[in-house]
């Protein structure tokens, strides 16, 4: 597996993650047996980075990831780097949320993460989203406490502004940024990368397949009733219609080249950036080998600005997120 730095000074990690959210919730039906089967897969293969959250199940996602590292003992605890995140609060059955930044907050939910996970330090520790009522020095301030106490050993922030970025960097190194970026989702080449590449902070792409639309396997009538993307606005009506119509493209693309169009999504990203690190999510030990395998994957200039040509953010229908969900969202 190649492997990519998070931050300059920050752990090695492999150069394709593993979002793991969606073994908890959000889509559809779940099964902790295939989870940590495709846990266990991941490793082997070479996958070192698992990202989770506190809200990903209301922690059931951290506590299958304690299962899983506590399974396989201390080995498996070294070679696995533990992503997690504070500061979105929900209630259970609710998708709605509230955003606590608070420091004493931060340090309650990290506490409560390490719980949850089985483990004394957390690897790499992100705030989720922001609250713009807290300022950000006060927010790095209190993770920078936590990596001096040894609980965490490097911070990042999730779905912030460039400028808050170099806010946050300048009173405690941010060793990632993890925004949604994808094919579809464009919006952190407006800057944020080039912030990222500036100040020496790796940038971890989640949802790099879209949710799995640009898969070309989501057939949006049979999704499960609890399955958020049911009430996306780019999975719904018209926008869900022209954006299928990109994903035949790409799958036209995909198919000339004898790859599938989630290697090529996510060939795209590793080969645009030499310090973007996307965590696909899966629950299917297939989908995850072949995930992997674009790491191998070289695409030519030509290939990815006609791939850039093709999924022009004018041409992608509907928001990435319902209302709610672009709540502690920064714009850039």
């Amino acid at each position: 597996m190649k492997q990519r730095r998070l931050g300059a000074t920050g752990p090695a990690t492999s150069a394709i993650g593993l979002g793991c959210m969606g073994m908890s919730e959000f889509y559809g039906q779940t099964d902790d047996a295939d989870a940590l089967r495709t846990l266990e897969r991941a490793l082997d293969i070479g996958v070192t980075h698992f990202d989770s959250a506190d809200t990903y199940g209301l922690g059931h996602n951290e506590t299958l990831l304690g299962r899983f590292i506590a399974q396989g003992g201390a080995a498996r605890r070294q070679q696995a780097l533990l992503a997690t995140k504070f500061g979105i609060v929900r209630t259970a059955g609710q998708y709605e949320r509230r955003i606590d930044n608070s420091p004493a907050y931060i340090r309650q939910a990290c506490d409560a993460s390490l719980k949850r996970l089985g483990v004394d330090r957390i690897d790499l520790y992100y705030c989720h989203r922001r609250d713009p009522a807290v300022p950000i020095e006060d927010v790095v301030g209190a993770m920078g406490e936590l990596v001096q106490a040894g609980k965490v050993g490097a911070i990042g922030m999730s779905e912030v502004s460039a400028k808050t970025l170099r806010r946050a960097h300048a009173v405690f190194p941010v060793a990632a940024v993890q925004s949604e970026y994808s094919l579809w989702s464009r919006e952190p080449e407006a800057g944020m990368l080039a912030t990222c590449a500036e100040l020496g902070v790796a940038f971890v792409a989640y949802s790099p397949l879209g949710r799995a639309f640009l898969t070309g396997t989501v057939d949006v009538a049979q999704l499960a009733d609890n399955d958020f993307r049911k009430n996306n606005p780019r999975f719904v009506g018209e926008a869900q219609a022209a954006n299928q119509r990109l994903v035949a493209a790409l799958t036209a693309f995909a198919a000339e080249r004898g790859l599938s169009n989630s290697q090529v999504a996510l060939a795209w990203l590793l080969n645009k950036h030499p310090h973007v690190v996307p965590i696909p999510g899966t629950r299917r030990i297939a989908y995850l080998e072949s995930n992997v395998s674009a790491v191998d994957i070289a695409l030519t200039p030509d290939e990815i600005a006609q791939l850039d040509r093709l999924f022009d953010p004018q041409a992608v229908a509907g928001a990435r997120y319902p209302e709610a969900g672009l709540v502690g969202i920064e714009s850039r």
